[in-house]
């Protein structure tokens, strides 16, 4: 007997795990309480997850959080990705690479 799943696995597909969206959401958080942040979208596309987050929900991107897994070895999966397309900060540890924004909270709380 086969059982059919009404939601196939989607192969070859980037996506966050739960412990990366962890350390993002608390910063979203932290960021929608300091009232920067008012929206956020997530896309998992076949070579890289995003983590938009919007000043407005109709309008481009404030910051993308991205995960690219093939460039792990190199430069770092990670990446924060600016306004204007800049790239902020990469590396290998999502929580360093989030703290370019961490930095962006200090400023706008004082």
């Amino acid at each position: 007997m086969s059982t059919v799943t009404p939601f196939p696995a989607q192969s070859g597909v980037v996506s966050f795990h739960r412990t990366e969206l962890s350390p993002i959401l608390s910063l979203y958080g932290r960021m929608v309480a300091a009232g920067e942040w008012r929206d956020y979208g997530i896309s998992h596309l076949k070579d890289v997850a995003v983590f938009a987050v919007f000043r407005r929900t109709a309008e481009h991107p404030l910051y993308r959080i991205e995960k690219r897994p093939k460039l792990r070895s190199r430069q770092g999966q990670y990446a924060v990705i600016g306004a204007e397309g800049q790239v902020l900060k990469r590396g290998h540890d999502l929580r360093a690479v989030l703290r370019v924004l961490e930095r962006k909270l200090i400023r706008a709380v004082e």
